[in-house]
This record gives C-alpha cells, structure tokens and sequence, in this order.
C-alpha cells in the first residue's frame, strides 16, 4: 500500500508582510477602542469656586432666576503660538469635557455663550441636561453666539439677530456708510431672545449676548456697537409689547471696565483719557473704504490671528476719519447710549455689596489691580475674567435693567477665579478649559 504524501503550507513573503500588517491594524483599533472607553469614563476635572449669596427677602410674587455667561474659546481660532503654557489643554480631547462639564455644573436657568463651534458636541449634552437653545453667527464666521435656557422654565416666543455692520446710527445723512457711521467692517451681531415662563405667557425676561469686535484699538467701533445693542435690546421688548419684563445682557464685551464704552453703559460720564482713546480710534478702516492704502500684508479679520504687531497702539490699513464718513462724536455717542437705559452690572453691584457688608473674603477687584477710584462703577469688577500667557484682562459681564414697575437685583454670584490659581495661562487642564473664565449671577425679578 503506497504511502500517501503530506504537504505543508509555506506562505509566500509576501503573504507573511500582508498578515502581520492586518494583525497589526487589528491591534491598534482594539487599543484605540480601548483608549476611547477608558477617556469616557474619566471624570472631567475643572476648578470649581464659591458663590456668595447676598441679602434677600423673596415673596410669592418674586422669581428668581440664575443665568452663566461664558466665551468658551472657538476651537477654530486656537493658535498654539497665542496659548504657548496651555499645552494638551488646547485639544478637543481635553478641553471639551472640561467645557461641558463646568457649564452643566452651574446649572443655571439661562446660559449665554460666545465663540461656540462644535455644536454637533455640545447640543446633545445641553438637550440631555434638558435645555432648550438657540444659535446664531455672524456673515462668515465660523462660531458664534449661543443662549440655552430650562426648557421646563421658559418658552422662546421671539428672538433677533442684530449685524452690527449694518446699523444705522444717524439720519441726517444722503450716503448709507455715514448713516452707519461705522470705522471698520466686522461681522459681529448681537443676539436676543424672549423667554417666556412656562405657564405664565404674560412674565418673562429677555436675554441678549453678543461678541463685540476684538482688537484693542478700534475703542470706537466697540462702543458704536455697544450702543447699538443696548438701543436694539430696547427696541425689541417695546416692539413686542413686553415693556414690563426686564432685561440680562450678558457677554464678551471685548473692553476693560475702564474704557468708554462700559462708562457709557453705565451712565458715568467720560473722562479726559477715554475720550482721547476715542478720539484716537476714529479711524475709516480699508473693509470700508477700499481706497485706503495697505499698510500690511494681510487684515487681520478674525479674531486671534495673531499676526498683527502690537495691537494695543498700531491700526493698520486705515484712514482718520473726516466728517462725511459719519462716526459720531463723544457727544452723540453718549447720546446713542441715553436714548436708551443705564445698564446694572451684576458683578459689580455683587461685589461692590460683598466689600459694603465688610466680608469681602478672597475679594480681588478690577478697581484693586488698575487702581480705579471704588466710587466708580466698573471698579468692582472681576479682577480677570480672561487670562493666558500674553493677554490678561476683564472683558466680560453680566449687564441688566428692570422696568419701571418691576425691579430685579443681584442675589448671588460665582466667585471669580483667583490669580495663583490661573497664572498659568488659560486653558489649563484641571483648572478651565477656555481662555475665558465663566460668570454667573443669580437675580430676584419682581413681576
């Protein structure tokens, strides 16, 4: 009987390089997978602060509402060159669980929020928390302006989107750019809603945000633009008939609380250094005139470029102003600003009462940095609520005005971030994950 022969499989070369390559795609999305469970499962880590709780009485005819405002840094305008300490905390990996984390930790009824990007990320968490939000942006930019509210509290009955490039500011003029009366193209808006208590159609609250224009020169065109939506915010609650419900305009305002524009939110009057800061930047940018000579190679349009050499004195690309371009003087702009109201400011008025009542504790105030005298308004201010490694300063707030019939004051606040805490830079992990710090007030409305 013959003896049958055996044959053994010799893979080629070839073969062997094809399975070890398969084997080891195999095994990195196996530790990939493994990699993406294990960073779900960590807890996300910030630096939570204290509130402080003011005096109050509150009755049945009193509501209370809580509202966080907060730049969360576009994850489109992050440079590594601009944020040299921050490091990982510059990834989505990192900061976006940060993020989510400390806006839903504040459970706030109301949540302004600016440089939004990423919303595919962050509705599905605000709509799990059960908020109900609405989203604007300006022409071209890639982030936004964002409002989420309890959708088991209120009920959005109207909203608007204010494009600050195309409001008029004068009528005694034949040429539309100096009824505009505008010194520089931007693409900013300013962004409102009225909300309307579940249940009760007849109370409500209208809440606005906007980002004003970013770089430190253009003071007058901030201001314009701060003018132009506090007037818009008015304009609408008279044009809905909602005369009786107050208002919380809250934001990244882009200025200090030194600088006109927020004096003239206020009601202060100007002093003789911001008005030469305005004098200085009434200025007719080329996105206005495009006959103005270059004086660079490239305009900085966004926000962060960070091309731009020292942006505190140099406007490039610009022209001074003459009179038939149309940018109000001090006097009109002041004017533009009380034809409306004089906005409150929710940290200050909370800090001011916490340092009145003398427990002001780790207090650290805008006023105590700069030196601002402590009787004007602005000065108790956060000390920082933006800080990284080359720009550190206070640019946003929670602003708001009542009715005559009904009032609404300051009951609380979140303690603002201390400077060894942050001197860091922003973001930092385990500390923030945006360059800006978050605020939020708590208000006692009277209906």
């Amino acid at each position: 009987m013959a003896n049958k022969s055996t044959y053994t499989y010799q893979p080629t070369p070839e073969q062997l390089a094809l399975a070890e390559e398969r084997r080891r795609q195999r095994e990195a999305k196996k530790l990939q997978q493994q990699n993406t469970q294990n960073h779900a499962h960590l807890p996300p880590t910030f630096l939570p602060r204290p509130w402080r709780s003011l005096p109050s009485t509150q009755t049945a005819s009193q509501s209370i509402i809580k509202v966080m405002s907060w730049n969360l840094l576009a994850q489109c305008l992050i440079r590594s060159n601009l944020f040299p300490s921050s490091s990982k905390a510059l990834k989505t990996t990192h900061r976006e669980p940060m993020i989510h984390a400390e806006i839903l930790s504040h459970s706030a009824d109301i949540m302004c929020m600016q440089e939004v990007d990423r919303l595919n990320k962050l509705s599905p968490v605000l709509e799990q928390a059960g908020y109900s939000s609405a989203y604007a942006t300006g022409p071209g930019k890639q982030h936004g302006c964002l409002i989420a509210y309890k959708q088991d509290k209120y009920n959005r009955v109207d909203e608007l989107i204010i494009e600050y490039d195309k409001q008029e500011v004068r009528g005694d003029s034949s040429h539309p750019a100096a009824r505009i009366g505008s010194s520089r193209i931007t693409n900013n808006i300013g962004f409102m809603v009225a909300l309307a208590e579940a249940g009760a159609d007849q109370k409500g609250v209208i809440i606005a945000t906007t980002h004003l224009f970013w770089h430190p020169a253009f003071t007058y065109e901030r201001a314009r633009q701060a003018g132009i939506l506090v007037r818009e915010v008015l304009n609408f609650r008279q044009s809905r008939e909602l005369d009786h419900w107050p208002c919380i305009i809250a934001g990244d305002f882009n200025f200090a609380p030194d600088d006109p524009a927020y004096s003239l939110l206020v009601g202060d009057p100007l002093t003789e250094a911001q008005s030469h800061r305005l004098d200085m930047s009434r200025v007719v940018h080329i996105t206005i005139d495009p006959t103005v000579p270059r004086t660079k190679k490239k305009a900085d349009e966004e926000e962060g470029d960070g091309s731009e050499a020292d942006p505190d004195r140099v406007i490039n690309n610009s022209r001074a102003a003459a009179s038939s371009d149309g940018l109000l003087s001090d006097l009109e702009l002041t004017s533009l600003f009380i034809n409306g109201v004089q906005l409150r400011s929710a940290y200050d008025e909370g800090q001011r009462a916490q340092r009145d009542n003398g427990t002001p504790g780790d207090l650290h105030t805008f006023g105590d940095r700069v030196s601002l005298p402590p009787t004007r308004l602005g000065a108790h201010e956060p000390m920082w609520t933006s800080y990284t490694h080359y720009w550190k300063t206070t640019l946003d707030y929670i602003f708001f005005v009542g009715t005559s019939k009904h009032r609404i004051d300051v009951t609380g606040y979140l303690n603002p971030h201390r400077t060894n805490d942050i001197e860091a830079g922003l973001p930092q992990i385990g500390i923030c994950g945006s360059d800006h710090v978050s605020l939020c007030a708590e208000f006692l409305l009277s209906q």
